[in-house]
C-alpha cells in the first residue's frame, strides 16, 4: 500500500504559538514553505479556508505556478461560491498546476464562522448542499455537453464548460468529518476522507464507518483514509517531552487571550471527540498526546505524536496499518518543523513501508 505526506501551505510564519511577523499573505514566506515541503520528500501541501484568510485558490495557483511536482490540496467551501463557477476555478488550477490538484470540500463545523460569509444553514442542511455542490462539480468536470440541475439547493439550464482539468476522468476528491452525516456525504462522494489523529481503536472505528457508509452509497471501492497530527521530535525522548510541555505553555498561554479562545464548546463532531479522548487521559497507544488538543477546545488537527524521529515514525506506521495511506503533519514553528520532520521522520516511514513490499512480493513470488 502507498503512503504519502501531507504538509501546509502556510501564508505566513505565524502558528497557534507564535504571532505572525508579517502580512496576512506573505508571498516570500509563501513560497520558501512550499519549496522546504518539496525539497524535503513531502507529497503534497494543503491551502486552507478561512473566512478572513487570503484566497486559498489563488494562493495556490501563485505557488504551483513556481514550484514543480508538489502537489495540491484547496480547501473549498460551498457556501462561498456557486458550483459551475467553482468547478472552472478548479479546472483552470488543474491546468496551471498540470495536473496536480484534489479540492478538499469543507462544510463547515461551526455555525458562526459560517455565519461571517453569510451561511445560514443548519449542519445537516449543509452536508446535503455539499453533497449536491459535489455532484455539479464531478458533472462539469467530465461533461462536454450542456446539462441542467434542479435540485434542494442549486438550479440551473444548459450549462457546459470550456475549461477541462488535466487530470482524466477528473481531480480527486477529499472530504472529512466525523458525524453520521460526514459519513453518509463522504462515504458517497469522497475520493480520500481525511480524519484528525485520535487513538489507534477510535481510528478503526472511523475507518469502518466511512467504508460502511460507502458500501450504503452502492460504491464498490472506499476512499483512501488521511489522518492529520501534529508531531513534536526532538534526538532524544527526553528532549521531545522538555519541548512537547514548552509548546504546551504558549498554547495555553495563547488560550488565554479571549480573541484566541474558541467561543464556547466545540459545534462539530470531531473536536468533540478529541476533547473526549483528551479527557480520557493525555498518552494514547505509542506516542499520541492529547494535552493540545485541549488547550485549543479541539480546534481542528490538534493532537500531537511525540518522541523521537524513530518513535513517531512508528506511531505513524501503526495507523498505516489501520489502513491509512495518507498521512498529515504540521508542526507549531511551521517551515523549521518541515524541514526537520522531512529529514527525520519521512525516511524511516518510507523505507519501512518500502521493506514490507519487497518483502510482500518475494512472498508472492515464491
Amino acid at each position: 500500500m502507498p503512503v504519502e505526506f501531507l504538509g501546509i501551505g502556510g501564508t505566513n510564519d505565524g502558528s497557534e504559538t507564535t504571532p505572525r511577523s508579517g502580512p496576512s499573505f506573505d508571498k516570500q514566506y509563501t513560497l520558501r514553505l512550499a519549496r522546504a515541503h518539496q525539497e524535503y520528500g513531502w507529497d503534497r501541501v494543503l491551502f486552507a479556508y478561512g473566512s478572513g484568510a487570503p484566497d486559498p485558490a489563488q494562493v495556490a495557483a501563485y505557488v504551483a505556478s513556481r514550484v514543480e511536482d508538489l502537489r495540491i490540496l484547496l480547501a473549498h467551501r460551498p457556501n462561498v461560491s456557486y458550483p459551475t463557477y467553482a468547478l472552472k476555478t478548479f479546472a483552470t488550477l488543474d491546468q496551471i498546476s498540470d495536473g496536480r490538484l484534489t479540492v478538499h470540500f469543507i462544510t463547515g463545523g461551526n455555525d458562526h464562522e459560517q455565519g461571517r460569509e453569510g451561511d445560514r444553514l443548519t449542519k445537516d442542511d449543509r452536508y446535503a448542499r455539499t453533497r449536491e455542490y459535489i455532484r455539479i462539480v464531478k458533472r462539469g468536470w467530465t461533461s462536454r455537453e450542456p446539462f441542467d440541475h434542479e435540485g434542494a439547493h442549486y438550479s440551473f439550464r444548459d450549462f457546459v464548460s470550456d475549461v477541462f482539468p488535466v487530470q482524466q476522468p477528473r481531480p480527486q476528491v477529499s472530504f472529512g468529518g466525523s458525524s453520521p452525516a460526514a459519513y453518509a456525504a463522504g462515504g458517497a462522494e469522497a475520493d480520500v476522507y481525511c480524519l484528525w489523529g485520535e487513538p489507534l481503536a477510535e481510528t478503526a472505528q472511523q475507518i469502518e464507518a466511512v467504508k460502511e457508509a460507502a458500501r450504503a452509497a452502492g460504491r464498490t471501492d472506499v476512499p483512501r483514509i488521511q489522518v492529520a497530527f501534529r508531531p513534536i521530535i526532538a534526538p532524544t525522548e527526553e528532549l521531545a517531552w522538555e519541548k512537547a510541555y514548552r509548546i504546551l505553555g504558549d498554547l495555553r498561554q495563547a488560550g488565554a487571550n479571549p480573541r484566541r479562545r474558541p467561543a464556547g464548546p466545540p459545534q462539530n463532531a470531531g473536536s468533540q471527540r478529541l476533547l473526549e479522548v483528551a479527557a480520557r487521559g493525555e498518552r494514547h497507544d505509542r506516542a499520541l498526546w492529547t494535552p493540545t488538543a485541549a488547550a485549543t477546545g479541539g480546534a481542528g488537527n490538534s493532537t500531537a505524536l511525540v518522541g523521537t524521529p524513530e518513535t513517531v515514525a512508528r506511531a505513524l506506521l501503526d495507523y498505516y496499518d489501520l489502513g491509512v495511506e495518507i498521512l498529515s503533519a504540521r508542526g507549531y514553528a511551521i517551515l523549521d518543523d518541515a524541514v526537520d520532520f522531512g529529514r527525520h521522520v519521512i525516511p524511516l516511514v518510507r523505507a519501512e513501508v518500502a521493506r514490507r513490499d519487497a518483502a510482500r512480493a518475494d512472498h508472492d513470488a515464491a
